[in-house]
């Protein structure tokens, strides 16, 4: 079994970070780039490595050393619209540890890359001592996606349960002790 390496990200690892995060928008969410949701993945020194409270995480391949799955969580909680006001009323900014960008590429999945990932991010919020919740939404139509989660967390809000299906999210909250 290969053991891929997992770190916080450094200015160098940005390039493939921003790969695994562009390559997944487009192919898996169908979404492709969104200015609005995404400008996290044009510049993720700004958004995770320059705040304190913020991290990126990189899963290195052991064979060539390419960036092959990104992790992230930064203290912006969820903004209401377009987020259900319940949703962003629970997980405030600033006291919210919300994971973002939990990306393997297709062919390094089913390694337990983003169970680690997702391990190193709950212990980075915790280490942090200021965030009481840890916060995530995925959308249900990617592979896999509702699973993991649902493995990891409970389900806070199942938009598609909403009356008018909402967005069709589902919004979760992860144990931090995890």
């Amino acid at each position: 079994m290969l053991e891929y390496c997992i770190r916080a990200a450094g200015p160098d690892d940005l390039d493939g970070a921003r790969a695994v995060m562009l390559d997944t928008v487009y192919r898996d969410f169908g979404t492709g780039y969104v200015p609005h949701w995404h400008g996290d993945i044009v510049d993720p020194a700004a958004a995770y490595l320059a705040p304190a409270r913020h991290t990126l995480l990189v899963a290195l391949d052991p064979e060539d050393g390419a960036v092959v799955a990104t992790g992230a969580l930064d203290s912006r909680g969820p903004a209401h619209p377009p987020n259900p006001r319940c949703v962003a009323e629970r997980f405030p900014s600033g006291e919210t540890a919300q994971l973002r960008r939990i990306y393997v590429r297709p062919e390094h999945r089913r390694r337990g890359l983003a169970r680690r990932l997702v391990a190193e991010l709950l212990a980075f919020a915790a280490a942090d001592g200021g965030y009481r919740a840890v916060y995530l939404h995925t959308d249900p139509a990617v592979e896999g996606a509702e699973p993991f989660w649902r493995s990891l967390g409970k389900v806070v809000l199942d938009e598609r349960e909403e009356p008018a299906g909402g967005q069709g999210i589902i919004h979760f909250e992860i144990p931090m002790g995890r």
